[in-house]
């Protein structure tokens, strides 16, 4: 390199040294804002007073989840460990509360026509039947993960990764959720979700919110999911 090369580079390193001392560089931005729906079903399966008590739980979920958003905002990642720090903390939380918000709203959708009906003809009676089986085998096994959850949810979703519907049972609202997976029926288990109307009665209450399941809402919910599965393929 001549001199006159050497002479040029050394100017535009300065140049460039000047700049980027002018420039400020831009925080760390990851907020986000959740609203919550405000709910009202027309349902014979639940009590006003029941759903009421979701809608408070609803609006808490999505409060502390927006309270979440902001501090991990400007959290201390540097000392972020396993054993107790407040970044790892914040991102537990997290996890938590985005799950208990949108599964709350996805049960409020899915929930509350007493004129329910499917079709065999149906997206999501096809799809159903074609991965366990039949329709009756669907519900059974959606049933008893209703039943096996530890104050938590059952779920039917598509899975990206196996490329078919399964039931999941979720624990609390975190616990035991695959990757990959996209609701399309979801059952609040908690005994909040049915205690004051059913007492101890689980079943009773999961037999009667069944009957009543949108399939007009799910069966969107089935063609969007199909949507996701062919743009994977």
């Amino acid at each position: 390199m001549s001199k006159k090369q050497n002479f040029l580079k050394g100017i535009v390193k300065d140049a460039v040294k000047e700049v980027s001392s002018k420039i400020e560089m831009p925080s760390l931005s990851e907020a986000y804002v959740v609203q919550a729906r405000k709910h009202s079903q027309h349902t014979d399966s639940l009590s006003q007073k029941t759903i009421s008590i979701h809608n408070e739980l609803l609006d808490g979920y999505v409060k502390s989840l927006n309270e979440v958003s902001i501090k991990l905002d400007s959290v201390d990642r540097d000392s972020s460990n396993p054993n107790s720090s407040e970044f790892r903390q914040l991102k537990l939380d997290e996890a938590h509360l985005i799950n208990a918000a949108f599964l709350h709203g996805l049960f409020f959708e899915n929930i509350g026509d007493p004129e329910s009906r499917i079709s065999t003809e149906d997206l999501s009676h096809i799809r159903l039947s074609r991965d366990w089986g039949s329709f009756d085998a669907w519900q059974r096994d959606f049933i008893a993960c209703s039943m096996a959850a530890r104050n938590g949810w059952a779920v039917t979703c598509y899975n990206t990764f196996l490329d078919r519907y399964i039931n999941v049972v979720v624990d609390l609202h975190s616990l035991n959720v695959p990757f990959g997976c996209i609701p399309v029926v979801v059952m609040d288990c908690w005994e909040h979700s049915y205690f004051t109307d059913y007492g101890k009665d689980r079943k009773t209450y999961v037999y009667a919110l069944m009957k009543e399941l949108k399939w007009e809402k799910i069966n969107k919910r089935f063609e969007d999911a199909e949507k996701i599965s062919r743009v994977l393929k």
